[in-house]
């Protein structure tokens, strides 16, 4: 049975969103969680076997060895013991980064990190994600954080089961430490009284803060006022995640108050699933008109509608619009609205990412769309496709974009209806010399066995292709799983990626695979 832990983990994640097997989560579209990433949303996984340090070299010094500040002492999903704790703590204010993830820290255990804290004047990142610290563990670990010597750039407390009373510390936190630039508080409790302690703390001045993200914190249209205050006067503020509160239509035009204010030089800005309605976009494209610095846009999961996409679009297509990335999962839109959008691909080079999955577009929507692909003025690198309503009759525009387009790398068409017969339309173009693409979805296509030959030439003759997802095509079977293995093990195949997720097939045909895997190290088969 999942713990309390992994299922507040597990919510956060709709199925067409989930984070992509065998590649880190901060290159998944805006969702994951990584090192790399600080204030990613974690991503739901199995837990792996504890990972001691990322870094080359490891985090547990020999005897009388000093740590060095740039190591790091990273384990997740390992339930700490009293021995295991009492081995760790000696050498825990010498790093640099220390990330004790789903952990199980007691309170006795906040006490020691608030010792380490006070102690260390080496420490930059501190991530104590899926704990259940309470406001009780948040204070002591806040009050650490607090003092004179401590030089934190990053915290990460998302899903610590935090309240308003733990906010409390949160105000004098942001006053005191100018180094402090990432804060990561989602998946806890807060409510609108914790934000607006935050925003007490936000408004000072020696506050220097850039990331902030505070995901199903509770927040409703109360929050929303202080937040815009915040965003008046905190030139310092770059990304802001605000998905899964209930803000409502009154909540976020109060938040485009504050993004209209010449101060404000957010570039992120995130509101999936926060209530945005079509008549807030009118004032959201008013701040993409005149907010030269808003580089990414999350709407996914609001029922903006063609009209309300209809209002975006001509905030995109204002010269002084600058924005690279545009989220709209799940937004009620039609293929009426896909001409709206053909035509900001054409006049918007610096727009390179674009997800509408789960959109009815349909077939009629892929046209626009795939002719604004073949326009010189597009540059679009990802476009995420999945669950639009597609069929074998949109596979001929898709081919013709893979043999003409020269910038798109990443293709996501999963959950489409595209059959064998799509797949075979669409091989022309993958078989292009000059084809792009790197990474392509297919999954749950209504494959079968019959396509295999098909995507066996493709990787025999394709050198640009890195990853191919075939996931939840159950009618692939040995026969096909035998067709693909007989590209893969061919030196000329570059393929590096291939998943095969809920796709069933013998236990000789899963041993032929394990060979292939060993005897060719370069390909990670993912099932």
């Amino acid at each position: 049975m999942l713990g309390l832990r992994s299922l507040r983990r597990l919510r956060r994640w709709p199925r067409w969103g989930a984070p992509r097997p065998g590649r880190p989560p901060s290159q998944d579209r805006g969702h994951g969680f990584s090192n790399s990433s600080f204030l990613q949303p974690l991503a739901p996984r199995a837990c792996p076997s504890p990972s001691r340090s990322r870094s080359p070299v490891s985090p547990f010094p020999e005897a009388g060895a000093t740590p060095s500040p740039t190591m790091n002492l990273e384990i997740q999903c390992e339930d700490l013991s009293s021995a295991r704790w009492m081995e760790l703590l000696p050498s825990m204010p010498q790093y640099g980064i220390i990330r004790l993830d789903d952990c199980g820290l007691t309170n006795a255990m906040c006490a020691n990190i608030c010792s380490v804290l006070q102690a260390s004047s080496s420490l930059t990142e501190l991530s104590l994600a899926n704990n259940e610290l309470g406001d009780a563990g948040a204070r002591l670990v806040l009050k650490g954080l607090q003092s004179p010597t401590c030089k934190i750039q990053k915290l990460n407390l998302q899903n610590c089961n935090i309240t308003c009373a733990g906010c409390e510390l949160i105000p004098a936190l942001l006053r005191t430490k100018s180094t402090l630039i990432c804060l990561q508080l989602s998946d806890n409790h807060l409510g609108d009284e914790g934000m607006k302690l935050l925003c007490e703390g936000l408004m000072d001045p020696r506050c220097s803060l850039q990331r902030l993200e505070l995901e199903y914190c509770e927040l409703t249209m109360s929050s929303c006022e202080a937040l815009s205050t915040v965003l008046q006067t905190k030139g310092s503020l770059q990304e802001l995640t605000l998905n899964n509160n209930e803000l409502g239509e009154a909540g976020v035009a109060l938040l485009c108050q504050g993004l209209m204010d010449p101060n404000c030089e957010l570039q992120v800005l995130k509101l999936e699933g926060c209530g945005v309605t079509s008549a807030n976009c009118k004032d959201l494209s008013m701040v993409l008109q005149t907010k030269e610095s808003l580089q990414e846009l999350c709407l996914g999961e609001n029922k903006i509608g063609d009209a309300g996409l209809d209002q975006l679009c001509q905030g995109i297509l204002s010269p002084a619009c600058n924005l690279k990335t545009l989220w709209l999962w799940e937004c009620d839109i039609t293929a009426k609205g896909c001409r709206a959008l053909a035509q900001v691909l054409k006049s918007k080079p610096c727009l390179t990412k674009l997800s509408l999955i789960c959109n009815q577009l349909g077939d009629e929507g892929a046209e626009p769309l795939c002719q604004a692909l073949l326009d010189p003025g597009c540059q679009l690198e990802e476009l995420w496709l999945r669950t639009c309503g597609f069929t074998v009759a949109s596979c001929s525009s898709f081919c013709t974009v893979l043999e003409k387009n020269r910038t798109l790398k990443e293709l996501q068409l999963s959950t489409n209806t595209l059959a064998d017969a799509g797949v075979k339309q669409m091989s022309k173009g993958l078989l292009h010399p000059d084809c792009p693409v790197q990474s392509l979805w297919l999954g749950d296509c209504e494959l079968s066995d019959e396509c295999c030959g098909t995507l066996a030439s493709i990787l025999l003759t394709n050198h640009t292709l890195k990853e191919l997802d075939l996931s939840n095509n159950g009618r692939i079977g040995d026969q096909g799983i035998r067709q693909l293995m007989a590209s893969l093990k061919e030196p000329s195949c570059t393929l590096e990626q291939l998943v095969l997720f809920d796709i069933y097939w013998t236990e000789e045909v899963d041993n032929e695979l394990k060979t292939l895997q060993e005897a060719k190290p370069s390909l990670r088969i993912t099932s």
